[in-house]
Parts: C-alpha cells; sequence; structure tokens
C-alpha cells in the first residue's frame, strides 16, 4: 500500500496586480507593505499589466517574483487568459489589485480559484476628478461578487464607494495610507541641489509626482509665476522643484518658459533620492485635481514640512489649515500663489507647521500602522476561506 508523505505547509503567497511598477506614491506603497510585512506571515509576487522598470530595485525583501503582461493600450482580453494561466501556475492565497484598472481581473481570479481577492482604491482620475463615470460605477458594482474586500485609503473614497458606487458596506476597509518615518525625517542628510552652493540660499517649494494631468503641476508652476511677479525684488530668491516625471513633462518645461520662470524651475526627472530631496526643500506643494491620501504629501510632512495643497480627496484628512499646512481650491493659481507667499514671509509659520506635520504624520500615519492593518486584513480573509488550506504550492520562478 502507497503512503503518501504530508507536504510541508507553505507560507501563502499575495500576489499584487498592478498597472505599472513604476516611480509613484500608490507603488511605493506597494513597495513598502512588501519589505516591512513579516516574512513568516506571507510571500510575495508582483504582476504588471504593462511592465515594471529600475522602481522593483526599492524591494529589499528577497524572493518577490516580477511578472509584466506586456498588456497594449485597448480591451486586451487576452491578459485576462494570462492572468488565469499565471494564476493557475502560482496558486496564491490573495490577489490583491490597486485602482481601477486593474479591479476587473478578479473575475479570472476567481476562475482560477483564487481563494481571497481584495481591491484597493488609491485615487480617481483627471477624467473622473468626482468618481461619478456612470460606465465605470457599473462595473465597479458588477465586480462585487468576485471581489471580498474593497479599501479605500481615505475617508473620502470609502463614502464615495459606499454612497455613489454602492458597494455595500460590510465589504469595505478603510486602511490609511502610511510611510517610513525613519527615512522620512527631518534633520538628516539633504539631496545635492542646484542652488546648493548659492551664497544666499533661496526659499524652495518643492513638489514630488508623476508628471500627469491629474497632478495638474500646471497650475502650481503658473501660482509660482504669479509670486515672483508680485515681488520682483525678491524673485532670484525663490525656487521651484518639480520632481518626477511623465507625458507632461515638455509641455511643463514649455510652460514655465513662456511664464518667464524657466530660470527658476527645476526638472530633475524621476529620483531615488526623494527623503533627501524633500528636506532640501522648504514648503511642499501638491496642486492634484483628485487625490486619496497621497503618499508624497505623507513623506513631506514626515520630513517636517509644511503642506500647501488643494482642498480634494483624502487630503483634507490630513492637511489642517492654518495648524499643518494651507488649503487651496483645485485648479486656481491664484490662491495657491496667496497660501504661497503666507510661507515665503514668516519663517516662523513654516518652523511651526513643519513640526506640527511631522506630529500628525508619527500620530496617525506611520507605516506601520499601515502594514499592520493590511496583514490583519489578509489573514482575517484567508481565515474565512475553507480552500485557503489547500494553498501549499511555492511561488514559480520569474
Amino acid at each position: 500500500m502507497a503512503v503518501t508523505k504530508n507536504r510541508p505547509v507553505q507560507t501563502p503567497l499575495v500576489v499584487h496586480l498592478i498597472y505599472r511598477l513604476d516611480f509613484g506614491g500608490l507603488e511605493t506603497l506597494l513597495v513598502d507593505c512588501i519589505n516591512h510585512m513579516p516574512p513568516e506571515r506571507y510571500r510575495h509576487a508582483i504582476v504588471c499589466l504593462t511592465d515594471y522598470t529600475a522602481f522593483a530595485d526599492k524591494i529589499t525583501r528577497p524572493g518577490v517574483a516580477l511578472f509584466a503582461l506586456h498588456k497594449q493600450p485597448g480591451l486586451g482580453l487576452g491578459i485576462h487568459v494570462q492572468l488565469f494561466k499565471l494564476l493557475r501556475k502560482l496558486r496564491p492565497a490573495i490577489l490583491h489589485t490597486y485602482n481601477f484598472a486593474c479591479a476587473e481581473y478578479a473575475v479570472p481570479a476567481w476562475a482560477a480559484g483564487v481563494p481571497v481577492r481584495i481591491h484597493a482604491e488609491h485615487g480617481r482620475d483627471a477624467s473622473d476628478p468626482q468618481g461619478l463615470n456612470r460606465k465605470h460605477n457599473f462595473l465597479r458594482r458588477a465586480l462585487v461578487p468576485f471581489i471580498d474586500r474593497y479599501v479605500p485609503v481615505s475617508h473620502d473614497l470609502a463614502r464615495w464607494l459606499q454612497n455613489v458606487v454602492n458597494i455595500p458596506a460590510p465589504k469595505l476597509e478603510l486602511i490609511m495610507n502610511g510611510v517610513d518615518t525613519v527615512r522620512y525625517a527631518p534633520q538628516l542628510p539633504v539631496a545635492s541641489t542646484p542652488w546648493a552652493t548659492d551664497a544666499v540660499r533661496p526659499f524652495v517649494i518643492g513638489t514630488v509626482g508623476r508628471l500627469q494631468d491629474v497632478k495638474d503641476q500646471a497650475t502650481l508652476i503658473a501660482a509660482f509665476a504669479l509670486l515672483c511677479a508680485r515681488r520682483p525684488e525678491a524673485r532670484n530668491g525663490l525656487r521651484l522643484a518639480v520632481v518626477g516625471d511623465g507625458p507632461l513633462r515638455a509641455r511643463l518645461e514649455q510652460k514655465a518658459q513662456e511664464a518667464g520662470v524657466a530660470d527658476l524651475v527645476w526638472f530633475p526627472g524621476a529620483r531615488n533620492d526623494i527623503p533627501e530631496l524633500m528636506r532640501s526643500f522648504d514648503l511642499f506643494a501638491l496642486s492634484s485635481i483628485a487625490e486619496g491620501t497621497p503618499v508624497t504629501l505623507l513623506e513631506a510632512m514626515a520630513c517636517a514640512r509644511p503642506v500647501v495643497a488643494t482642498q480634494v480627496g483624502g487630503i483634507p484628512e490630513v492637511v489642517q489649515d492654518g495648524v499643518n499646512g494651507a488649503l487651496v481650491p483645485a485648479s486656481n493659481p491664484q490662491a495657491l500663489a496667496d497660501a504661497l507667499a503666507a510661507y515665503v514671509d514668516d519663517a516662523a509659520r513654516v518652523a511651526a507647521h513643519g513640526a506640527a506635520a511631522r506630529e500628525t504624520i508619527e500620530r496617525h500615519y506611520s507605516v506601520a500602522a499601515m502594514v499592520g492593518a493590511y496583514t490583519a486584513l489578509y489573514g482575517q480573509l484567508c481565515n474565512s476561506k475553507t480552500t485557503f488550506k489547500e494553498i501549499t504550492q511555492p511561488c514559480a520562478e520569474s
């Protein structure tokens, strides 16, 4: 009589499905979760609908497999088949999808027998900043039977999912974004910048993010030009750093040229030294027209930098006007310029609001709290699925 030996139970695998692994806030959160989650609890793999870049080097956790499906623009129905086959091979315990572009892939995951499907909403697109697109919201509702939990990252997104999209409340789990308060901290080294050797240090306004419509850096450049025009005698003492890359870079550089401030605006592209760059700023600005809880905002505040940001999405949950920063209407260069000027003229305000910003992050937005919440959610859902106990295969090599 043949004897079947018990196979050792493998650490459960989480497959993270993202549109593209590139420099950005969502991607930073994903990598931070993987790097900080206890290795004895879960293994991880990342599947990119399109591709991944050198940003993947930020993954310090050993054994994280990376896959790129190279999806082309359009429906890409064949990608559903590719993902189905890949998931059948990997046999994950959990599929964790991010943002609308990846939500529909909960269906092939269900078909492939993935026990737990989680979908996170980190923000809305520039084409639909209020999240009112009927077609998209119909699809979100249609996916409810295939998704075990929707994870909004701000109270604003949670209210929208429940009241506008009509996701059932029991399927919602609010998890706030978090930031590494050790790496992002004041009084640590700063980056080398073009103004580092200036005889008189200028006042530096900085922003970090992908150069795309939803971030609306064009309004920030317009506001900076207004600020410079108001005080021609102090113009040379101001700088704007627009850190990041994306499809609008050439257009934004041209806008700075047309506004007559190209000599004062620095476009360094995508960078790996964001904490050091943050510490070289005096003030952080964010001009987005839609947001969840933006990671770069949290990072700047962790570095004790006050913030001037638009009053959209989850930003007002983090930025207290007049306490740790200032809030302005979106797409309003005049209001943004007014708020920036209030800090340029008041060093005491910069220091006080910066200290309050750091305190806000330490109390409410640590990476430890975020990772702990995701670890607990994974465990809760896995334990509720009987088929989870059958997930024993190790992750395939990429």
